[in-house]
């Protein structure tokens, strides 16, 4: 079966190009296989040859100048066609390979052996190979040694492989994720220019009317204006989670934890009844100083905006450990069942509630702050009591 495999070679060229490795740069970890090999076989030459349609590539050498050469009459070639996995050959058994070697052009090389290196169904990729300028035997600690450094080349080729099929996949995500928030960001368009005229129209219609309606139909009317505003509301919510994925794109720096959050507090505490304490001083290396300025707004606005104390507080705490930053932000909202604590992280989950305003939540700001803190390497966990309020505690990792 495998030597059916080898013979047919535009089969073969097919799953070579999957690794792409005819085109790789030049990898260390290659580099350190072939040093390893010529230093166990106590040889001056080793390479791994990559068995292209026309050509033999060098994918690493140790002791060569050369990057690659014909395939026909190479040592490679010669080993595909013996349909062997191993092979040594001496000058005096095989004048003719040795003589019409392109790599004898470097030095009068008399001993060649290698092993074959294949993909998992058999198909031949390469070789693992050495040369040296006396005629010899390999020991057999040494044939064994060889085996096993060609075993670890094709599981650096397989690693190589599976790199090059995540980095595909990833781009078609990242495509089909443009497309989507291109897609979101034009809907939300198409959809909240409408909603504005139907907002101001029926803000128009309820003025102009005073006192001519009855309570009923000043009822839907104000139905009408509420539903408007919580639809382009949620709208909004849907946008700015899938923005958030640019927020994460941004370069990590070193942040005055106080000065986000004093930049956040000038936002909310023009209104007198609402107070945020948080930490005079503290200074985060390397951190995403968008992604978190975002965490923190969405947990004090929600903080604020579902609470109907006289006085509104949230209270930040901060941490450092050797490996991670520790944050809580605690309010005295209305709180919720405990039960619901892992529910309230989900997207378009939402708890029933309304506002101080009487808006509905979208279920889409605490999706987002779960999104961001957990690319930012940390997570974040919530404890609440109805009617006391919510300790909202997260971590990101240090980098």
């Amino acid at each position: 079966m495998e030597n059916n495999y080898a013979s047919n070679e535009k089969l073969r060229s097919s799953v070579l190009e999957s690794y792409n490795l005819p085109h790789s740069c030049s990898d260390p970890d290659y580099d350190e296989l072939t040093f390893l090999t010529a230093t166990l076989c106590k040889v001056p030459v080793a390479f791994i040859s990559i068995i292209e349609p026309s050509n033999i590539c060098f994918k690493a050498k140790y002791g060569l100048s050369i990057g690659g050469i014909k395939r026909e009459g190479s040592f490679t070639q010669f080993l595909l066609k013996s349909k062997k996995d191993f092979i040594q050959l001496n000058y005096n058994a095989n004048p003719e390979l040795f003589d019409r070697s392109p790599l004898n052009s470097e030095s009068k090389y008399r001993f060649y052996a290698a092993v074959l290196l294949k993909d998992p169904y058999g198909y031949p990729l390469g070789a693992l190979n050495i040369l040296d300028t006396a005629e010899r035997e390999l020991e057999d600690i040494q044939e064994k040694g060889l085996k096993a450094l060609a075993r670890q080349c094709l599981k650096l080729m397989e690693f190589s492989k599976q790199n090059h099929q995540f980095q595909l996949v990833q781009n078609k995500l990242k495509q089909k994720y443009e497309e989507l928030e291109k897609f979101a960001s034009l809907v939300s368009h198409d959809i909240k220019s409408p909603l504005a005229n139907i907002i101001s129209l029926t803000e128009l219609l309820k003025e102009e009317n005073k006192g001519k309606f009855d309570d009923e139909t000043t009822q839907y009317l104000n139905y009408l204006v509420e539903s408007s505003y919580s639809l382009r509301n949620y709208v909004d919510g849907i946008l700015s989670f899938y923005r958030s994925e640019h927020i994460l794109e941004k370069d990590y720096e070193n942040v005055d934890l106080r000065q986000i959050l004093q930049q956040i507090a000038q936002l909310y505490e023009v209104a007198d009844d609402v107070i945020l304490e948080y930490p005079e001083t503290a200074t985060l290396h390397n951190v995403n100083k968008a992604a978190l300025t975002q965490v923190f707004l969405n947990l004090i606005s929600n903080g604020l905006k579902y609470n109907q104390k006289e006085i509104r507080r949230i209270t930040i705490d901060f941490k450092e450990f050797p490996d991670h930053y520790y944050f809580e932000v605690k309010d005295n909202g209305e709180g919720f069942p405990e039960e619901n604590a892992d529910k309230i992280f989900e997207l378009f989950t939402t708890l029933d509630t309304t506002d101080r305003e009487g808006n509905p939540g979208s279920g889409i700001g605490l999706a987002t702050v779960y999104k961001l803190v957990n690319s930012m390497g940390g997570e974040i966990k919530v404890k609440s009591t109805p009617g006391e309020g919510s300790t909202f505690s997260f971590t990101i990792r240090r980098i």
